[in-house]
């Protein structure tokens, strides 16, 4: 770590980071390989707020440190600290390896909800709110800088999976930004933005963290694909959360993306009536009826505030949430089986455990 990013003698290293909880809910049985992971994570947050809140000005730490300190899963992290089990997780690196991967996606947190207009993030108001619009995104620019300057320090490895995240993260935007092209199918359109906005930096995670604890070529290609496979199913997991999940469960009110107009996948199979393989979600006459009546009231776009109960209700009653849940379950099974080819550690248990996570989330 360089100069100006330790933490003073004696100053307690952060406590309860929701990625340790979440490993405390995989009921790994493994307290060892727990409280390990649990040390690992402290020091790559000491890490990360330190780069977060690296800058000359003190008045751009603040900006650049707004969400960083707020909190979030740390997933990505977490991610990283796993893939490096395949390899030697006291490998030089992988600690900035977990603090590189945080820093994009609040990057990309940054400039997600200016281009959303998106008012609070994890319970505080969002940069753009609070300092602005441009000076969220230069906020964003600044995290993504300070990535890529400590992938420079890592390697050439680190260098191009960093730099391969975040076109595939921009990539993604731009064609949600798009939207389809006239020939296009939209569910296909969606997995294309899924797997850059969610599935790219979940796979440079795992990739990253193993690639700097030298695992083994197979390990690295499995991880990835792994990451690849999780990242759709957590965005449709999300998907799901929005039409099912309460506020106080998601931090936001329930069918707050319908209410935008969000081309989520549950939307797309119910203005299809059908699943991706072309069948029809359910052969009920009830089911047909609410897949009809669900159909003509998302046609116009954005559900409108005084129609947001009946469409919830049509929701549960139509057959597209359960062609959602589907589709989920194929993605998680692929990520179970892009593991078979490692060993049998408690980082592979907890990245399986993950994907059981994934499912219960929306059930």
């Amino acid at each position: 770590m360089g100069a100006g990013h330790e933490y003073a003698a004696g100053t307690a290293a952060p406590s309860g980071l929701p990625a340790a909880r979440l490993l405390g809910r995989l009921a790994l049985d493994d307290p060892e390989f727990e409280i390990r992971m649990r040390e690992a994570l402290e020091r790559a947050e000491k890490w990360l707020q330190a780069c977060s809140h690296d800058a000359l000005d003190p008045r751009v730490g603040a900006l650049t440190g707004h969400l960083a300190a707020a909190g979030g899963k740390r997933l990505r992290p977490l991610l990283v600290l796993l893939g490096a089990e395949f390899g030697d997780p006291w490998a030089d690196g992988v600690t900035q390896a977990a603090a590189i991967a945080e820093l994009v996606h609040i990057a990309s947190l940054y400039h997600d909800d200016v281009m959303d207009g998106a008012a609070t993030r994890h319970g505080v108001p969002s940069a753009h709110a609070r300092f602005g619009e441009r000076a969220a995104v230069l906020g964003g620019d600044w995290l993504l800088v300070r990535a890529a300057q400590l992938a420079a320090d890592l390697g050439p490895a680190a260098v191009h999976l960093n730099a391969q995240a975040a076109g595939r993260l921009v990539a993604g935007q731009l064609r949600e930004l798009a939207g389809p092209g006239p020939d296009e199918d939209p569910v296909t359109h969606y997995f294309h933005v899924a797997a850059g906005k969610t599935a790219a930096l979940l796979a440079m995670s795992l990739g990253i963290g193993a690639v700097q604890a030298g695992a083994p070529a197979p390990a690295i290609a499995a991880l990835t694909e792994y990451g690849d496979q999780l990242g759709i199913a957590f965005q449709i997991a999300d998907d799901l959360l929005d039409l099912r999940a309460p506020a106080e469960l998601t931090g936001k009110e329930r069918g707050k993306d319908l209410l935008a107009g969000v081309a989520s996948l549950p939307v797309l199979l119910a203005r299809e009536g059908a699943g991706p393989d072309g069948s029809t979600a359910s052969d009920s006459s009830g089911v047909e009826g609410a897949d009809a009546e669900l159909r003509a009231l998302l046609a116009a776009g954005p559900v409108p505030p005084a129609d947001l109960p009946r469409a919830l209700d049509l929701f549960e009653r139509s057959g597209a949430l359960a062609e959602t849940e589907a589709v989920m379950h194929r993605r998680l099974d692929r990520a179970r089986t892009a593991l078979c080819v490692l060993p049998d550690l408690p980082a592979r248990r907890a990245l399986l455990a993950l994907c059981d996570y994934v499912a219960l989330r929306t059930s």
